[in-house]
């Protein structure tokens, strides 16, 4: 074969095409050295490739050799050079057989370049994994090894720090509503108001079991209507986030978030309250589902980690926000103070609102929506390089995918996305299942129920808040580096452990009727107890509960698996907040033990079956299901997009 075949490269811009492959390729070699060469055949092979399928086929040869400058090639030739490198007799070249058949073709090169070719592939990370299985021994003694992840080129830049610190403001509105909706709970004005039942049997039976004081329906109805609404509200945001964009999506929370912020600011009954915190739901529920995915998105693969838990994050700051705020609008004279926490809620919702209006659309979502140039361009900004050919093609190739996938919520069901499914299902079930939500928004409550006063109480949530806003900081510095999984096991036996320790010392200390009392140490030791699991919480759970179901999904099906991550947890927030003060109740100090247990039962789950995705490109998660001893069985390579297009 003697036909030329300039592989398409900036490195190549200034190299003279060869009269065959058996001048170029050793000529590339020595200019680039080993890796270098594969990368660049790596690229020929994205351009030859059929976009669908993965592989390049005859007829893909066919239909791209012209745009690669392959000239004086017949269909003969065509059909002889893949059947010379199809090792695996599927009638097709995957990325491994095509650099294979490209060494094969330079006996020169091939001459003694068994070592640089292992050295160079420690280095080399592939596009795809190869359909071949273990390590494929070349003419010559060169290996050729399946690999793991692509690595794009690209950096850390201003901008992608600027709009994704914007776009996780996202979640100062649904963690402000964490720590303002407990705080003022534990206001007696607010609950003389609008619950007159609660307020009396607090201060006025005096036998009264300390565990079940708080125990009201009403009460519980007010704090968890929240988040039935941000379920339902997230399928809406799916639509809304595929068809019209993150930025849109986050837009439209940010309003109507608002709008809940002034209902609630200004009501006369609890029908008002209801109704305005129906409103903020939604606000979170469409925050919650485009956040996420926008930072994803928006992020190099290996700062994916590190710029998506900004949304935990922001969620921690907005709880220890609205702390301060109870704590100080407590004191203010006139029993007024709980508007004024209501209605500041309004200030997290404008600065989403109006940072949406400037922040730019990813670029994902611009090719999914048909803006490809604009795209292009975006990909250049954020990456802070010209180079980004490779992540375009991939994202367009994704794209492509998605086009075809006409039902995405009956596409989840099939086979090849169980690893996913099970995983945006038990994860944020599991995350609600820690607990923590009713720790840190039934934290004024609970400190008070364990007999602080009021500011005592308020104060012990401030300190708490502030814990869980310096852990955080902790999972955004090590989620890249030590990785998703050893967060998870390391927070998962820190809280079973601080949780035995609170059940153990409540138990002692006011037995189950729920009667006795606290010494100021003990409670100082209660205090440091649940600081120290919302720190485990902050560094795990909390982060990584959003960032791993958000980054495992392909594009086609990303927007309804963040809809099912976000009504999952949703649901179970509202169910344990539903059941928290009943579960108090009846449970005692029981009730740390059941949590305890269902974080022994989550860590297992963690060390078993979920995999390592740190500095894993988006496009090419699916390599991590294949290597998994469990979810292999699950994902067949030979399967694609055509049950797609059926359904």
């Amino acid at each position: 074969m003697a036909a030329s075949f300039p592989v398409e490269s900036r490195n190549m811009a200034d190299h003279e095409d060869p009269d065959s492959f058996q001048d170029f390729l050793p000529t590339m070699a020595a200019r680039l050295g080993t890796a270098g060469l594969i990368e660049e055949l790596c690229k020929g092979f994205r351009l030859l490739m059929d976009p669908a399928k993965r592989v390049i086929t005859v007829e893909s040869l066919k239909r791209n050799s012209a745009a690669m400058g392959v000239a004086g090639l017949g269909d003969e030739d065509l059909v002889d050079m893949v059947s010379q490198g199809d090792l695996n007799g599927d009638g097709a070249l995957d990325q491994m057989e095509f650099c294979v058949l490209m060494f094969r073709l330079s006996p020169e090169l091939m001459e003694g370049s068994g070592k640089a070719m292992r050295e160079a592939l420690e280095t080399f990370k592939w596009l795809d994994e190869p359909k071949t299985s273990g390590f494929e021994t070349m003419a010559g003694g060169a290996v050729m090894a399946p690999g793991a992840s692509k690595a794009y080129p690209g950096k850390m830049t201003l901008y992608v720090f600027v709009t994704c610190l914007v776009a996780s403001s996202g979640g100062l509105i649904f963690g402000y509503d964490i720590g303002i909706s407990g705080g003022i709970t534990s206001m007696n004005t607010f609950l003389q108001k609008f619950f007159p039942k609660v307020y009396y049997k607090e201060k006025h039976t005096l036998s009264s079991n300390q565990y079940c004081e708080f125990d009201s329906q009403l009460l519980t109805t007010f704090t968890s209507s929240l988040y039935l609404a941000a379920l339902v509200a997230s399928f809406f945001a799916s639509a809304v986030t595929r068809t019209f964009g993150r930025r849109i999506s986050m837009l439209g929370g940010g309003i109507i978030f608002l709008g809940g912020a002034a209902i609630n600011g200004g009501a006369k009954d609890v029908a008002m309250l209801i109704i305005g915190r129906i409103l903020l739901g939604i606000g979170v529920g469409f925050a919650s589902q485009s956040v996420p995915l926008y930072l994803s998105e928006m992020a190099p693969a290996k700062l994916r980690g590190m710029l998506n838990i900004a949304f935990q994050l922001m969620i921690t700051i907005g709880i220890f926000i609205a702390n301060l705020v109870n704590y100080f609008t407590n004191k203010i004279e006139g029993g007024w103070g709980w508007r004024l926490g209501l209605g500041l809620a309004a200030v997290p919702a404008i600065i989403i609102t109006v940072g949406s209006l400037f922040l730019p659309d990813t670029p994902n979502s611009l090719i999914e929506r048909g803006h490809n140039e604009q795209a292009m361009s975006m990909l250049r900004k954020i990456r802070g390089t010209d180079d980004i050919k490779a992540e375009y093609d991939d994202l367009v190739v994704a794209s492509e995918d998605s086009q075809v996938v006409k039902h995405p919520w009956s596409t989840l069901l099939q086979k090849k996305y169980r690893p996913q499914l099970c995983m945006s299902l038990l994860i944020p079930t599991f995350q609600q299942l820690t607990g923590i939500n009713v720790v840190m928004f039934y934290a004024p409550v609970l400190f008070k129920t364990l007999g602080f006063g009021d500011d005592a109480s308020l104060m012990s949530a401030v300190i708490t808040g502030l814990v869980n806003v310096v852990a955080t900081f902790v999972s955004i510095i090590t989620v890249d580096k030590v990785g998703r999984r050893a967060l998870f096991l390391q927070g998962g036996v820190q809280m079973v452990i601080s949780q035995i320790l609170v059940g153990t010392l409540i138990g002692i200390k006011f037995g189950a009727n729920g009667q006795g009392e606290i010494t100021k140490t003990s409670a100082i030791f209660v205090v440091v107890c649940i600081c120290v699991f919302v720190s485990a919480f902050a560094w795990s759970w909390g982060p990584l509960g959003w960032l791993v179901p958000s980054e495992i999904f392909p594009l086609e099906i990303r927007s309804a698996a963040q809809s099912i991550n976000v009504s999952v947890n949703m649901f179970f927030t509202f169910v344990v907040a539903q059941i928290f003060l009943p579960l108090l109740c009846h449970l005692k100090f029981g009730l740390f033990y059941f949590f305890a247990a269902w974080e022994v039962a989550m860590t297992i789950f963690i060390a078993f079956f979920l995999p390592e995705t740190k500095n894993m490109p988006i496009e090419e998660m699916t390599l991590v299901w294949k290597k998994h001893w469990f979810w292999s069985r699950f994902v067949n390579d030979d399967t694609d997009i055509e049950v797609a297009r059926r359904n």
